[in-house]
């Protein structure tokens, strides 16, 4: 893939200026990723570090806060894949003891537990971390601030009980495992637990004034999983790609993660919450990612899976960064100038005859469809109206993968000489012409 074209990155070049003006960081680094590729990266700001007066690199580490949490969500989603844990299961089957034993795993990654937003104590993020046994006690007593399951409320300190599930049915560590099951695949060499090498220093911006006031970093300790990361605008990139294309978690486990499972009252249908994962609405674009903040510091990676085009950006100022806005602008920009070329299409090399003695019109009641054939899957198309993709499980037999009749088996139902006498789908009956009588058309006797 080649770096975006000059006069895209002048583009690219000047959203992120602006941004950096705007929102007063101290820094800013931002790169975009299309298909696997960083195609463009930039920097603006000179205050990285106390005493030095220079720009960040690609390479600068920056606390990654709640972007944290996708990497313990897939690690949870790893498990599954492993038949370690089940998210219907209440977490206390895996975790002796857990506070809000009884809420699901799913609804802990969903934030749908209604466990409470913060752990109990001083400030988490800014405080030194406790074990996870003194966690755990501090919650011995707790209450649920909503009821389970019902509605989403942000909680940091479900994904602390996460890290804990993933040490439990692994025997390590959590960080331990990440390393092994995704960074060392992926080749985040330079996402870490604490700041090693070139990092930045997080600062809180004086409203009044403009100066900058260092902001202490903190190991988290239980409270880790929900936000310790250290990381890069490359190393991230690395991430969004598995999030567009996976290898190594299993596309069922992607597609689990960027499914809405819960959303707040007042985003409406605007973003919603998968598992680990949210979805905002970007115009005709969906962007999936993270945002993530720890004191002095912000940070954002989404990416369009259909156009395989991300952004990660990075940041050490506490407050004031529009990350959505400018993730928005710098995916919008490289696509407005660069658009997305469409496969050139072929032809289909061979249509089985099982396929062909199906495809044309079938009626549902009166309404037609047109059952058609192309990349080894087949369509039922209505004029204008709704359409439902199959691809094959047996012989006479293939399951929905879009639509209302998603996971549902469409079964080619024949007569005693063979031939086809109409289609069903969960009881929904496809003929050949509008109500046949030689079909079994519900409510006829």
């Amino acid at each position: 893939m080649s770096p975006a074209l000059p006069s895209t990155a002048v583009h690219l070049d000047a959203a992120l200026a602006a941004e950096q003006v705007r929102s007063r960081m101290p820094s800013l680094v931002a790169a975009v990723v299309r298909r696997g590729e960083v195609v463009w990266s930039g920097a603006r700001g000179r205050t990285v570090r106390a005493g030095e007066d220079e720009r960040p690199s690609a390479d600068t580490q920056y606390r990654i806060g709640s972007i944290t949490k996708s990497l313990v969500a897939a690690l949870v989603l790893l498990a599954r894949e492993d038949g370690l844990v089940d998210l219907a299961e209440p977490v206390g089957r895996y975790v002796p003891d857990v506070p809000f034993g009884d809420a699901t795993v799913r609804s802990l990654l969903a934030h749908a537990g209604g466990l409470p937003a913060e752990p109990a104590g001083s400030w988490w993020e800014r405080s030194p971390g406790v074990s996870y046994e003194a966690l755990a006690a501090a919650h011995a007593d707790a209450q649920r601030v909503l009821p389970t399951g019902e509605r989403f409320h942000y909680s940091n300190l479900a994904y602390g009980i996460l890290g804990r599930l993933v040490e439990t049915v692994r025997g390590r560590g959590w960080y331990a495992d990440l390393t092994e099951r995704i960074l060392e695949p992926l080749g985040m060499t330079r996402t870490s637990y604490d700041a090693e090498g070139d990092a930045a220093q997080g600062y809180a911006v004086e409203a009044l004034t403009g100066a900058v006031v260092p902001e202490p970093h903190q190991d988290t300790g239980a409270m880790a999983p929900a936000g310790q990361l250290w990381s890069t605008t490359g190393d991230l990139a690395r991430w969004l790609t598995e999030i567009a294309d996976p290898r190594v978690l299993s596309p069922a486990s992607v597609t689990a993660m960027v499914t809405p499972q819960s959303a707040g009252p007042d985003d409406a249908l605007a973003a919603t919450y998968g598992l680990g994962l949210q979805q905002v609405a970007d115009g005709d674009r969906v962007l999936v990612g993270h945002g993530g903040s720890m004191p002095g510091f912000l940070a954002g990676a989404w990416v369009d899976r259909a156009s395989g085009v991300g952004v990660a950006l990075l940041a050490n100022g506490a407050y004031g960064l529009d990350g959505r806005g400018l993730v928005s602008t710098l995916v919008g920009t490289l696509l407005a100038h660069e658009p997305t070329v469409a496969d050139e299409w072929l032809p289909t090399a061979e249509v089985p005859a099982a396929v062909r003695e199906i495809l044309g019109t079938w009626h549902w009641g009166h309404q037609p469809f047109v059952l058609s054939y192309a990349d080894g899957a087949i369509r039922l198309s209505a004029d204008g109206g709704r359409s439902f993709t199959f691809v094959p499980d047996a012989p006479d037999a293939w399951v929905g993968t879009s639509g209302y009749h998603d996971g549902e088996t469409l079964r080619v139902e024949r007569r005693r000489d063979g031939s086809v006498s109409h289609l069903d789908v969960g009881t929904f009956c496809y003929t050949r012409v509008p109500y046949d009588p030689s079909a079994p058309i519900p409510g006829e006797d």
